[in-house]
């Protein structure tokens, strides 16, 4: 049985088509936006869009892409040296979604890697 909480998802709260909401998105469906009011409901709109997709890709035949696994052989742990300009700005724009540092480039890098891969031309 699929579980559709072991796919990357990532939310971030912004603007979006002039209005201020939460967007989630999942890195192995790179196609898949869903909008929400609150962090909790976007998340729970990637979720019901993963378990959906699912079902209709199965219906078609398709296969279902693999929940990544994370590599172990990694610490998570980067030592990055900002501009003190771009560190400013990027602790506001943290500040301004409610949200740490940390997460708020753990989003911007998800976000990007994601984008990034859905428009490589192969």
């Amino acid at each position: 049985m699929l579980d559709a909480g072991k796919y990357t998802i990532t939310v971030r709260k912004g603007i979006f088509d002039d209005e201020e909401c939460f967007e989630a998105r999942i890195a192995e469906f790179p196609d898949i936006c869903e909008y929400g009011n609150s962090f909790n409901e976007a998340y729970n709109l990637a979720i019901d869009s993963v378990e959906t997709s699912a079902v209709l890709l199965q219906a078609q035949g398709k296969s279902i892409p693999a929940p990544i696994i994370p590599a172990d052989n990694y610490s998570g742990r980067v030592t990055l040296r900002l501009p003190k300009s771009l560190h400013r700005a990027l602790v506001n724009a943290a500040d301004n979604e409610g949200i740490s540092l940390n997460q708020h480039l753990t989003n911007v890098l998800n976000y990007y890697t994601g984008y990034a891969q859905a428009n490589t031309v192969r």
